[in-house]
């Protein structure tokens, strides 16, 4: 195997040039800068993905470190904060140069195109692991939480649901990936490798939102994590759930439970007070690849979600344990 620090060297030492960073990748710790960010609250959040857990073996490595840095992405965007910096701990089985390569184009693609650095980390020999911190930056007091909902918000979504669900089944051979065209075949997973964070469209919405989290456990659990925080309810319009022509190739009655539990959207789920929506649309009307979707309403019923019959609907998704 190759040293550590010849694969730090040869992959991971991009050197970057910022003044936040006075010591970067090649000491003990690197040492920030925050001399330009006054009246501003670092936000710090933690990732882990083992392979077969969090993404099958097998995964381009391109796609893997796309995915690692894009769901940290996704929770400084949930929180409203700006990408400023990630530190990176890798577990490998072994140097493979062609592995390394591809996972560093991957990630390095996607931390350029949000202007975040990467400061240090940790390398070792064991099981495939990565473990990805991101750092970032929000208004004093301005984070977006989950706490936050009132009744009579409504709620939203960003982009659409379920697409990533629906191309981990086809990879899992749960469903004939056969019956869909190609086009939607690769969109779905795509959708699973190559996630979008809504960092730039969280930067408009932090303005207007009352809470926020990211979809990765599936819509109904994580709308769950509002509802418990805020200490409210939900009635949802299932008809308003937004789903992709690919994921509809599937009929819409098939497909609604992927968008409702598959988890792997990465999209934002927040809720807004009915007087602000209109300043929000405004807000995005130059903005027409920004996708959002009013699905529903907050209410009283404290941790229950319904539809719009006011039929129960049962909160599921993702288990970690």
């Amino acid at each position: 195997m190759n040293s550590e620090f010849n694969i730090i060297q040869q992959y991971f030492n991009w050197q970057p040039c910022s003044d936040s960073v006075a010591v970067g990748i090649g000491d003990d710790a690197a040492v920030l800068n925050f001399t330009h960010r006054q009246n501003q609250q670092l936000v710090i959040s933690v990732d882990t993905l083992i392979e077969g857990v969090h993404f099958p073996e097998n995964t381009p490595a391109k796609a893997i470190g796309h995915k690692v840095l894009a769901v940290n992405l996704s929770d400084l965007a949930a929180m409203g904060a700006e990408p400023a910096w990630f530190t990176l701990a890798l577990s490998l089985p072994e140097s493979n140069l062609e592995w390394l390569n591809d996972f560093s184009v991957g990630l390095k693609k996607l931390a350029d195109q949000y202007n975040i650095l990467l400061i240090g980390g940790d390398t070792t020999r064991g099981n495939l692991s990565l473990t990805l911190q991101v750092m970032g930056f929000v208004e004093t007091g301005k984070a977006l939480l989950r706490s936050g909902a009132k009744p009579n918000d409504k709620i939203y979504v960003t982009g659409t649901l379920g697409d990533a669900a629906i191309g981990l089944a086809m990879l899992q051979n749960r469903l004939d990936a056969s019956s869909y065209t190609q086009k939607a075949s690769e969109f779905c997973q795509k959708a699973l490798n190559y996630p979008q964070p809504q960092n730039h469209l969280s930067q408009i919405i932090k303005y207007y939102a009352t809470a926020c989290l990211d979809i990765s456990d599936g819509l109904l659990q994580d709308l769950g994590h509002i509802l418990n925080a805020s200490k409210v309810g939900a009635q949802l319009d299932l008809s308003l759930i937004p789903l992709s022509k690919s994921a509809l190739e599937l009929g819409r009655n098939q497909a609604l439970p992927y968008a409702l539990s598959g988890g792997d959207d990465y999209q934002l789920l927040f809720t807004i007070p009915p007087e602000k929506e209109q300043q929000l649309q405004n807000a995005l009307k130059d903005n027409h690849d920004l996708k959002i979707s009013c699905i529903g309403k907050i209410n009283n019923n404290k941790g229950k979600i319904t539809d719009y019959l006011g039929h129960r609907i049962n909160p599921a998704g993702y288990q970690h344990f």
